[in-house]
């Protein structure tokens, strides 16, 4: 028997701490594709999309793409682009009505002006257009701070394992095999939600090193139990000042509620008796490159308070300074400054100039100077190959200027904020990592994936920003209570 499939999702992961809004625009400058675009894009990348889309052909299954949509993580969704976004998505799905299933994509930390819990607002919209009898299936973000309604409004949702995100393929298989056995009859899935009194501190969640390591062996020793079909623990994402925000559990079983909120229990239990292992150590930018001297190059300097992938602005100049401040380290960064790649494309190649930064430091907005010799400039478009965190394949920094310090140091700019999630965005501009004492990536754990082959040391540097390290200096007023470690629970 042949199925009719829907997929659809809208993606992003919304920082409440930066004021301007994410608009529609971002989303163009991202991805915001219908229809077969959708396909052509994700047939063969790293993604869950992709994943999906391998399953349900293997199974001869009819999947008809709806809408996804994805922007640079950024601020909470403005009313009208989070709404013109619903809109389209339902507008294309009403075209194809009706579907015997769904596979979604949420990102899972989505905020919108209006509605705080983006995704489980959409998902519940979802479920009303098409029914209780229709199967709801999908993935969500490692990041995601899950709330009630998305796990209502489901049937079953599967997060990433890994952090870096280099498993989003393997979860979109995942999930739609979970709805191919569910419309088999071959398994009566039902999900329950563990959301933990806890919040792991964002540079505690690279998942191959302690304390996540050991968590994960756990988790998948409880899920060898027969039956359990899906267990998903969701690191949380600490920049969205929501009730959900936290870590949570998602346990999908066979048919039995209680053994789900049995095994959901046991891994909570087991996260609160280790809490003081999810807060992490943090570096200070002068300790950070202190440690350079001692350390393997080139070093990869993290820098957590600008962190891309969580919202921050990618202008953060306090270790640009610092290095120009020591004059000891060859350096590579990558700045986004549309106006400082204007006055750079007035340059030739091979030509001296004063470049005039306007980025953050660490007491707000500043103009930085320095003497600078253009190597060039590109469109900044670039692709990736490799599984890497977000499975991305096709890269557009803007128009991208690459220039040159007295001491040999490299500062790239670009048009657009890009993610460092590849090292096809330095190789592509002509920048050889190997040429450097240092490589900062603006982020937390996800660059790791693509700096970890040059890069033998990796030091996250606990900078300021609307991605600090430390969640605690964030003035919330929505999050749940009590909450670990803002409380001592």
């Amino acid at each position: 028997m042949s199925f009719r499939i829907a997929l659809m999702g809208i993606y992003h992961e919304s920082n409440t701490f930066v004021p301007q809004a994410t608009t529609t625009a971002d989303f163009r400058n991202g991805k915001y594709l219908t229809g077969e675009a959708i396909r052509k894009e994700y047939q063969t990348a790293h993604n869950e999309v992709g994943g999906m889309l391998e399953v349900m052909d293997k199974e001869g299954m009819e999947v008809i793409p709806i809408l996804f949509a994805s922007a640079t993580p950024g601020g909470a969704l403005s009313a009208n682009t989070y709404n013109g976004l619903l809109k389209n998505m339902m507008d294309e799905l009403d075209k194809v009505l009706p579907v015997d299933a769904c596979l979604v994509i949420p990102h899972g930390a989505g905020v919108s002006e209006e509605f705080p819990d983006m995704d489980g607002h959409w998902l519940s919209l979802l479920r009303k257009k098409v029914g209780d009898s229709v199967p709801i299936f999908g993935t969500l973000d490692l990041h995601a701070n899950v709330s009630p309604l998305m796990v209502s409004s489901t049937n079953a949702l599967v997060a990433y394992k890994e952090n870096p995100h280099i498993d989003m393929r393997q979860r979109g298989v995942e999930a739609a095999n979970l709805l191919v056995d569910y419309l088999k009859g071959k398994t009566n899935p039902v999900q329950v939600l563990v959301q933990v009194p806890l919040a792991i501190s964002i540079e505690q969640q690279l998942t191959a090193n302690e304390p996540c390591k050991s968590l994960y062996a756990y988790a998948n020793e409880l899920s060898r139990d027969p039956e359990i079909l899906s267990l998903s623990i969701q690191h949380g994402f600490p920049y969205a000042d929501v009730e959900e925000m936290g870590t949570s559990i998602i346990v999908v079983a066979n048919g039995n509620r209680e053994k789900a909120l049995e095994i959901g229990k046991k891994l909570e239990t087991y996260i609160l008796d280790r809490r003081e292992s999810f807060v992490g150590v943090k570096n200070d930018i002068q300790s950070s490159l202190e440690m350079i001297d001692k350390s393997e190059k080139p070093v990869l300097l993290l820098d957590m308070g600008d962190n891309v992938g969580g919202g921050g602005p990618a202008n953060n100049c306090c270790i640009l300074e610092a290095f120009e401040e020591s004059k000891k380290y060859k350096y590579f960064v990558c700045i986004y400054d549309p106006e400082a790649v204007r006055m750079a494309g007035n340059h030739q190649p091979g030509e001296w100039f004063e470049l005039i930064i306007v980025g953050t430091g660490n007491d707000g907005i500043r103009t930085y100077r320095l003497k600078v010799k253009l190597l060039r400039v590109t469109n900044g478009e670039f692709q990736e190959s490799n599984p890497r965190h977000g499975g991305q394949i096709n890269f557009n920094m803007g128009k991208t200027a690459v220039v040159a310090t007295e001491q040999g140091s490299q500062i790239m700019l670009t048009t657009l904020r890009v993610m460092p999630f590849s090292l096809q965005q330095l190789i592509s501009q002509g920048v050889q990592p190997s040429d450097f004492d240092a490589i900062v990536a603006k982020g937390v754990n996800a660059p790791i994936a693509a700096y970890a082959p040059v890069c033998p040391t990796v030091i996250q540097v606990n900078t300021p920003g609307v991605t600090q390290a430390d969640m605690t200096l964030f003035k919330f007023e929505h999050r749940r209570k009590p909450l670990f470690p803002f409380e001592n629970n």
